[in-house]
């Protein structure tokens, strides 16, 4: 019951709308609580992604492997977040992403189906996800121009600046993948900004 304490709570927030006892019964009623240990997947690529999960407690990061075997990291994930392939979910096309478990996970997940039929209807729910949709995109855009139009120093401080947790819960690699840097540039960056 307190996985799904978790995600009342964060609908509710992000809506400013309170649920109903009958809006959290069909809540129960159709997230299933999953446990997904360390270095498990959530997603493969190829992959239709089936679901979307409510993350209750740890990590993940979403990323693809290029030709060279070489990871590229497009999202890390924690507590309070989603993990989908969205373009997937939305669409049932195979993925382009692996999402991996970083730490030993709970998370609270759906499918499609049961999303459009029964939780869409929820009014908390529906202006969450309008929210949510906002947020994302704007996510989106920032990292995007972050990424064609600020050095690495400047990558690093809004990284700091807008998830200042993340530089310690990931490991530097994990980071440094995430904000296009080699480990060592990162270091570099690191010991500067410290002075």
């Amino acid at each position: 019951m307190h996985n799904f304490e978790a995600l009342f709570d964060y609908v509710q927030r992000l809506s400013g709308k309170t649920l109903s006892a009958d809006d959290k019964q069909i809540l129960i009623a159709h997230f299933k609580p999953k446990k997904i240990r360390k270095r498990q997947y959530f997603l493969q690529e190829g992959d239709v992604c089936k679901y979307t999960g409510f993350i209750v407690k740890g990590a993940a990061k979403t990323f693809t492997v290029d030709e060279k075997g070489h990871e590229h990291i497009l999202k890390l994930s924690i507590e309070d977040w989603w993990l989908a392939d969205f373009e997937s979910f939305y669409k049932l096309t195979p993925s382009r992403f692996n999402i991996e478990a970083l730490e030993d996970m709970e998370i609270l997940q759906i499918t499609h189906n049961l999303v459009e039929e029964f939780i869409k209807p929820i009014p908390a729910f529906s202006a969450m996800q309008n929210v949510l949709s906002q947020n994302n995109t704007i996510a989106a855009q920032k990292r995007m121009q972050s990424s064609i139009s600020l050095t690495g120093e400047e990558r690093f401080q809004e990284l700091v600046n807008d998830y200042p947790h993340f530089i310690q819960r990931f490991p530097q690699n994990l980071i440094a993948s995430y904000l296009g840097l080699t480990p060592e540039t990162l270091s570099r960056i690191r010991k500067n900004a410290l002075k």
